[in-house]
């Protein structure tokens, strides 16, 4: 298919598309929790007529278009919300008090939502099949490792996977990518000083652990100046510090959380060794006790296949104009997509969602994160682009 053919096709849906994101933002569910969400999906596939298997992954649906006689292409799209409280104007902002949609994932389903819409309008021309995964998940509960798991890349096995994320660092119209590895492993960070509390006015009858954090959190940035080779990436970032509640009284703990990032799954192990190390050693030498966890799920790397990107690539030059399809360096932030390129050839695309004018401009996590609306049917069209194409491709 041509990607200006496909690119028109989803124009004329994009009312559509744009209505299904709204419902589905006034709606946000966390991780796992995504039962409307699962619904809603459930309800545009039946009226479509598209089979599906749910749940898949607790809350997930993995739906399927094609004959199945030839190769499986795989779209993805993931479906939680994030636990912000959102602060923005829109008119469909969220009806659920500390949950919004701040990370775009309600963008991606409605785009996965029209692609199928398309795709199914072709079915009688597709020699194979294009399996569609609505993840749930993906903020920290490893819904991509889930899907995985429970078998979705297999039966038909998925030949490639493409996922699209929205980016409001790039204006509408633009999208970008890289070969090689993308995004980051990413860990969460769990610690807990515990010392021995008491009175602020005799603080030598107490052991610190406000003073001992102070000098933990100061010198675990060390580990990225002064152990990290330059010409590498890594992050420790400390985000939230709970201990105390009066200005008279030295508590008996404080916790600590936080993130560590690295390209490479060695990378983040060593962070992971050196963050309990120094944390451990500078409680003991304030005779206090550090325990240090790693809760969750380590994300591995996102890694794009050089040949999958070059196809992406072409396929965004013929639909947007080479001067809107860009390279991009790796970014820090981390995806459960990496559990599918793990096993199968793919690429993760992000898809331009800036738009000065509608103050779509904050980065999303953040609580006036806006996604310009007219970017949907955009990213709709480069999924059915490469599906069809796939397709196409393998089956010569």
């Amino acid at each position: 298919m041509h990607p200006e053919e496909a690119k028109k096709e989803a124009k004329e849906i994009s009312d559509w598309i744009i209505e299904l994101r709204r419902e589905l933002h006034r709606h946000p569910e966390l991780m796992y929790e995504e039962v409307k969400t699962s619904a809603l999906v459930r309800r545009e596939l039946d009226n479509l007529g598209i089979p599906y298997k749910s749940p898949i992954a607790k809350t997930g649906v993995l739906a399927s278009i094609g004959n199945g006689n030839g190769p499986c292409v795989a779209l993805r799209a993931d479906m939680d919300a994030l636990p912000i409280h959102e602060e923005t104007d829109v008119e469909f902002k969220s009806e659920i008090d500390g949950k919004m949609h701040a990370c775009g994932h309600d963008c991606h389903t409605a785009m996965l939502l029209g692609a199928a819409k398309i795709l199914k309008s072709k079915e009688s021309e597709i020699n194979g099949t294009v399996k569609l995964f609505f993840q749930p998940a993906e903020e920290g509960g490893a819904g991509g490792k889930l899907m995985r798991d429970e078998g979705a890349l297999e039966n038909p096995k998925v030949e490639r996977i493409f996922g699209l994320h929205v980016w409001p660092q790039m204006p509408t119209g633009q999208i970008g990518s890289k070969k090689g590895t993308f995004l980051a492993a990413t860990s969460f960070l769990d610690l807990t000083i515990k010392g021995v509390g008491g009175h602020a006015a005799v603080p030598h009858l107490t052991r610190d652990p406000v003073l001992t954090s102070a000098q933990i959190i100061t010198n675990l940035q060390s580990v990225i100046s002064r152990e990290l080779d330059p010409l590498d990436s890594g992050v420790v970032s400390i985000s939230a510090i709970h201990g105390g509640m009066a200005a008279n009284v030295i508590p008996s703990e404080v916790k600590i959380l936080g993130t560590l990032r690295s390209l490479t799954m060695d990378g983040l192990k060593g962070l992971q060794r050196r963050v309990k190390e120094i944390a451990e050693k500078i409680a003991e030498a304030h005779e206090c006790e550090a325990i240090v966890e790693y809760p969750g799920n380590d994300y591995p790397p996102t890694v794009n296949d050089g040949d999958m990107w070059n196809f992406a690539k072409n396929i965004g030059k013929d639909m947007l104009g080479e001067e809107n399809v860009n390279e991009l360096d790796a970014v820090m932030g981390g995806e459960d997509f990496a559990y599918y390129t793990e096993q199968v050839k793919g690429c993760f695309v992000v898809l331009g969602v800036q738009n000065k004018e509608i103050d779509a401009i904050y980065s999303v996590h953040h609580p006036m994160f806006k996604a310009d609306e007219q970017a949907l049917h955009i990213g709709t069209a480069l999924h059915t682009t490469f599906a069809l194409n796939s397709l196409e491709e393998l089956k010569n």
